[in-house]
C-alpha cells in the first residue's frame, strides 16, 4: 500500500501540488473495472504474481542483465491503488525539485493554497484517465522505502485481455515481461536511477526560466508555430523551451524512448516457447493501441499519450536494429554510463550510435 499522503507538499519539495487531493480525486473519478467473480479475481492475481517472478527470470536469461539479484514480489493493485501509488511515486521523484516563487505574506499563503488545490485536481483528473488504461508500471522511486516497486493493475489487464480475446495466461506473462524489463533496467544498472532523477530535477527546476524565456520569445514562438504548426503536444512543449531546457528534454526523451523500446523488444524476443500466442497478442495489441473512439484519441493527444505510443515504436525500432548489428550483448553497452546512452538524433539513426559506441 502506498504511503499516506497529506495535503502538504512532499518533503523537500516546493512544488505547489496537493498530493493528497490528487490521490483522492483520481481514486474518486476513475471508472470501475470489469465485472469478475471472486474466483476470477483470485486467478488473475495469481497469474500476475507468478508472471512477474517468471517474467524477470526470462528477461535475465535473454539479456544477461541482473544475474544473482533478488526478484522482489510485484504488487497487484486495483485502479485506485495504482493512482495512490503513482501520486506517491511522483512526489518522491520530484522531492528535490525547487518550486516556483510565490508572493510573500498572507497573499502568498492564499496563492499557495489555491495553486496546490488546482494542481492537485488537475493531476487527479489526469491519473483517473490513465488509471483505467495502465496495465503495469515499474516505479523506481515508489514503495515504502522508496527503493522501487513493480505494480500490475489487475482490472486493466483483464479488460485488455477480454477486448483482445487472447489467452489469459499468455497475456498476463507478456505484460509482466515488459514491466519486469523496466524493473531490471533500474535494478541491474546501478547508476540509472540517480541519473534519471537528476535529469528530471534539472528539467523541472528550470520551469521558471522556461516560462520567463517563453514570454520574452513569444513573438518568435508565434511566428514559428504559424509557419510550422506543432504536430502534437510534445512539439509545442519543445517550442516553448530555451536552448538549455531543450537539451535536457532531448536527453530525457532519448532515455525514456530507449527504456520503452528495450522493454518492447524483450517482451517479444523471449519467444513463442514462453508465450505461445505472442504473435497474435502483439498484432492485436498494436491495433488496439492505435485505435479508440474520437474522444479517446483527442484525450490521448492532449495528455501526451500518443507521444508515448510513438516512443514505444521508435524505441523498439532502435533496439531491434542495434541487436541485428551487434546482438544483445552489444546493445548492453548502452548501460555502461550516461555517455553511452543514445542521443536523441541516434534514436532515429541506430547506426550512428553503433559507430560512436562500438567504433
Amino acid at each position: 500500500m502506498a504511503a499516506d499522503l497529506t495535503s502538504a507538499p512532499a518533503r523537500g519539495t516546493g512544488l505547489p501540488v496537493d498530493w493528497g487531493l490528487a490521490a483522492a480525486t483520481g481514486a474518486r473519478l476513475v471508472p470501475a473495472g470489469p465485472v469478475v467473480t471472486p474466483e476470477q479475481a483470485a486467478a488473475e492475481v495469481t497469474r500476475l504474481r507468478d508472471g512477474a517472478r517468471a517474467g524477470e527470470q526470462h528477461v535475465r536469461d535473454l539479456t544477461g542483465l541482473g544475474a544473482g539479484l533478488p526478484v522482489p514480489e510485484a504488487a497487484v493493485v486495483d485502479r485506485p491503488g495504482w493512482i495512490r501509488s503513482a501520486v506517491d511515486g511522483i512526489a518522491a521523484l520530484l522531492d528535490e525539485v525547487p518550486g516556483p516563487r510565490a508572493p510573500e505574506g498572507l497573499v502568498g499563503d492564499a496563492f499557495g493554497r489555491v495553486t496546490r488545490s488546482a494542481s492537485g485536481l488537475q493531476m487527479g483528473t489526469l491519473l483517473a484517465f490513465l488509471g483505467s488504461r495502465v496495465l503495469g508500471q515499474y516505479d523506481p522511486f515508489g514503495g515504502e522505502d522508496r527503493a522501487g516497486r513493480l505494480l500490475l493493475v489487475a482490472p486493466n489487464v483483464v479488460a485488455a485481455q477480454r477486448a483482445l480475446d487472447v489467452d489469459a495466461q499468455d497475456f498476463a506473462l507478456w505484460v509482466c515481461l515488459h514491466e519486469a524489463t523496466h524493473r531490471l533496467q533500474f535494478t541491474a544498472v546501478d547508476w540509472l536511477r540517480d541519473h534519471f532523477r537528476g535529469e528530471v530535477a534539472t528539467f523541472a527546476g528550470g520551469f521558471d526560466r522556461t516560462a520567463t524565456g517563453a514570454v520574452d520569445r513569444l513573438p518568435e514562438i508565434v511566428k514559428a508555430v504559424r509557419r510550422d504548426p506543432p504536430r502534437d503536444g510534445l512539439a509545442l512543449v519543445e517550442a516553448l523551451q530555451g536552448p538549455e531546457q531543450r537539451a535536457v528534454l532531448d536527453r530525457l526523451l532519448a532515455l525514456t524512448t530507449l527504456l520503452e523500446g528495450h522493454a518492447e523488444h524483450v517482451m517479444d524476443a523471449v519467444g513463442p516457447e514462453v508465450v505461445p500466442s505472442v504473435a497474435a497478442i502483439r498484432a492485436r495489441f498494436t491495433q488496439r493501441r492505435r485505435g479508440g473512439s474520437l474522444v479517446d484519441r483527442v484525450l490521448r493527444t492532449l495528455l501526451g499519450v500518443d507521444a508515448k505510443i510513438k516512443q514505444y515504436e521508435q524505441g523498439r525500432v532502435f533496439v531491434d536494429r542495434v541487436v541485428d548489428v551487434v546482438g544483445l550483448s552489444g546493445l548492453n553497452a548502452v548501460w555502461t554510463s550516461p555517455d553511452t546512452l543514445p542521443r536523441r538524433a541516434e534514436i532515429a539513426e541506430p547506426a550512428a550510435w553503433v559507430a560512436r559506441v562500438h567504433g
